[in-house]
C-alpha cells in the first residue's frame, strides 16, 4: 500500500534563494544609507555666469523712456473762419513776437465791417443834426426868455410909477389894479419860461447823451469787428519754433481749428510714462538723469498728471545744463530714482532669481571647483543689482545666471568637458 508523502513548503532552495534576496535589501539600504546628502550635479563652469558680491553705491531706480519735448508749447487755432489766403512762414521757423503766419480772407466778415461803418456814420450824422436842431431850439428859447424878461421889466416899470402916483391918489384904483395884475403875470410867465427852457435843456442833454452811448457802443462794436478782421491774419504770440503747420492755399479754415504749435525756445523738458506700478512712489522734485554723450545730465519732475491710462506720465525739467545735441520728439533714456543713493553690499542681477525667489543661491567655494546652495535674504533692486541684507559678504562669487533644470540641487561641481 502506497503512502502519501507531503511536500515540505521551506526547502533548502528556497531558504536559500530568500537569505539573498534579503542580504540583497540590506545591501541597498546600506548603500542608500552611506550616500545620503545633498543631490550632486556636474556642470560646465562657461556655461553659468559667476559674479562677485561687492558692497558700493546702490540706489533704487527705474529705467523709462522719454520723449524729448520743449518747456512749453502754444498751440495755434483759426480765432475767425476763412479761406487761406498765403502762408507767410515755412514749418520750422524760428518766429519773432507779433509775426505773420497765415493770412486768411472772409468776404462775410468783410461785408459786415462795412455794414457797421456805414451804420456808425449814420447814427453820428443823426447825432450832430440832433444837436444842430437841438441848438437851434435853445436859441428861440433863449429870445423868447429876453423877451419876457424886458416885458417884466417895462411892467415893473409902470407898476411902480402907478403904485406911486395911487399913493398920491393921482390915479384911480382900477388903472393901478391894472399895472398890478399885469406886473404879476410878467413875473409868472418868466418863472414858467425858465422853468421850461432848463427842462428842455435837461432833456436836450438827455437825448445828447443817450446817442453818444449808441455811438460809442457801436464804435465799440466796429472796434472788435476791426479785431475780428486783424484775425484773420494769424501771428505768433510769442517768439518760438513753428511745427506741425497744417494749411494748404485755397484750404478752408474753421474758427478754433488747429493749423500748428508753437515751441518756445527757452528749454527743452522730457516726458516720460511709467507702469502704474510706481504710481505711490513718484512725486515732485523727484531726481533723475540721462546719459548723452557719455555725460550725465539731472533731471527733476516738474509736473505729475492726474490721468492714468497706459500708465503715469510725468514731465521732467532739466536742473542744470541742457543737452546741446538734443531735438524735439527725440527718445532718451531716462534714470528716475525712486530713494537717494547709499551704500550697500550688492549681488549682480541675474536669472537666478526667478528660480529662487530671492531665498538662496549657489555660493562657489575658494578654488572654484564647488557651488554650494546657500541661504540669503534680498533686499531692494534696480535693473544692475539685488541688495544683499543676509547671507553673504563682500567678495564672495556667486552663481547669477539661470538656474533652470538644477534648482533642486544642493551641489554643483565645475568641471570642464573633456573633449
Amino acid at each position: 500500500m502506497d503512502v502519501i508523502i507531503k511536500k515540505k513548503t521551506w526547502t533548502p532552495a528556497r531558504l536559500m534563494l530568500l537569505g539573498a534576496l534579503v542580504l540583497v535589501v540590506v545591501a541597498v539600504v546600506a548603500l542608500l544609507l552611506t550616500s545620503a546628502g545633498p543631490a550632486k550635479l556636474n556642470i560646465d563652469p562657461e556655461r553659468v555666469t559667476i559674479s562677485a558680491v561687492s558692497r558700493g553705491p546702490f540706489q533704487e531706480f527705474v529705467p523709462v523712456d522719454g520723449v524729448v519735448m520743449p518747456i512749453k508749447t502754444i498751440y495755434l487755432d483759426a480765432p475767425e473762419g476763412g479761406t487761406v489766403q498765403r502762408i507767410l512762414v515755412e514749418d520750422g521757423a524760428a518766429l519773432a513776437p507779433g509775426q505773420p503766419i497765415i493770412q486768411l480772407v472772409n468776404t462775410d466778415l468783410q461785408l459786415e465791417m462795412v455794414n457797421r461803418e456805414t451804420a456808425v456814420f449814420d447814427l453820428m450824422n443823426n447825432l450832430q443834426n440832433t444837436r444842430n436842431l437841438l441848438q437851434q431850439n435853445r436859441i428861440q428859447q433863449l429870445n423868447q426868455q429876453a423877451e419876457i424878461d424886458n416885458q417884466l421889466r417895462e411892467a415893473k416899470r409902470i407898476f411902480d410909477l402907478n403904485k406911486t402916483l395911487y399913493e398920491q391918489k393921482v390915479i384911480a384904483r382900477q388903472e393901478y389894479q391894472q399895472t398890478k395884475n399885469n406886473y404879476d403875470y410878467q413875473l409868472r410867465r418868466r418863472q414858467l419860461s425858465r422853468q421850461a427852457v432848463q427842462q428842455d435843456s435837461l432833456a436836450m442833454r438827455n437825448q445828447i447823451n443817450q446817442m453818444q452811448l449808441s455811438v460809442g457802443r457801436m464804435q465799440n462794436n466796429l472796434a472788435l469787428m476791426r479785431h475780428k478782421l486783424d484775425d484773420l491774419t494769424i501771428k505768433a504770440p510769442t517768439a518760438g519754433r513753428i511745427t506741425s503747420l497744417n494749411a494748404e492755399i485755397g484750404e478752408l479754415k474753421t474758427r478754433g481749428q488747429r493749423i500748428g504749435q508753437l515751441d518756445m525756445l527757452t528749454g527743452l523738458k522730457v516726458r516720460a510714462t511709467l507702469d502704474q506700478y510706481y504710481i505711490s512712489r513718484i512725486f515732485p522734485g523727484q531726481k533723475g538723469t540721462i546719459t548723452v554723450n557719455d555725460k550725465p545730465y539731472e533731471l527733476s519732475v516738474k509736473k505729475i498728471f492726474t490721468q492714468v491710462t497706459q500708465g503715469v506720465q510725468v514731465d521732467l525739467e532739466f536742473t542744470g545744463a541742457v543737452p546741446p545735441d538734443l531735438r524735439r520728439g527725440q527718445t532718451v533714456p531716462v534714470r528716475l530714482a525712486l530713494s537717494d543713493q547709499t551704500v550697500a553690499l550688492r549681488v549682480p542681477k541675474g536669472g537666478f532669481n526667478q528660480k529662487t525667489g530671492g531665498n538662496w543661491i549657489f555660493k562657489v567655494n575658494a578654488d572654484g571647483s564647488k557651488a554650494y546652495k546657500t541661504d540669503i535674504r534680498l533686499g531692494r533692486q534696480n535693473p544692475d543689482y539685488y541688495e544683499v541684507l543676509d547671507g553673504l559678504k563682500p567678495g564672495d562669487r556667486v552663481i547669477t545666471s539661470s538656474y533652470e533644470g538644477y534648482e533642486k540641487m544642493g551641489e554643483l561641481e565645475l568641471r570642464a568637458k573633456k573633449e
